[in-house]
């Protein structure tokens, strides 16, 4: 068997920013950095928390806020369109001719149906 093949076992020190806990564990590295842990983690806590990494979710939230304006303001504009379609509707019912109404033909009588 070949000697000195296995890797070299530290004893690890890993660092949690979300929560900010260390805790030990055996691997190859000497020291490991994480965003997130199982202390944290909502499926492991059953609460929910917001990291914010790299402003994602402030872009986010801007975002939604944007396109709610931007419905606002296009839910405006259609219900402009509505009421000047409305006025419009309004004034051609106001300004057409009567129409002529057909007389209506005479009742057919029993004569005519033989």
């Amino acid at each position: 068997m070949k000697t000195a093949i296995h890797p070299h076992l530290f004893e690890t020190k890993v660092h949690c920013n979300g929560c900010d806990t260390n805790f030990t564990l055996h691997t190859t590295v000497e020291e490991i950095t994480v965003e997130i842990c199982s202390n944290c983690h909502p499926f492991y806590t059953g609460k929910q928390k917001l990291i914010d990494t790299a402003g994602r979710v402030d872009k986010f939230r801007a975002r939604q806020a944007a396109a709610t304006k931007a419905a606002e303001v296009e839910a405006g504009r259609q219900n402009a369109k509505d009421d000047k379609l409305a006025k419009v509707q309004a004034e051609l019912e106001s300004e057409t001719v009567d129409k002529v109404q057909p007389e209506d033909p005479s009742p057919v009588t029993e004569a005519d149906t033989k």
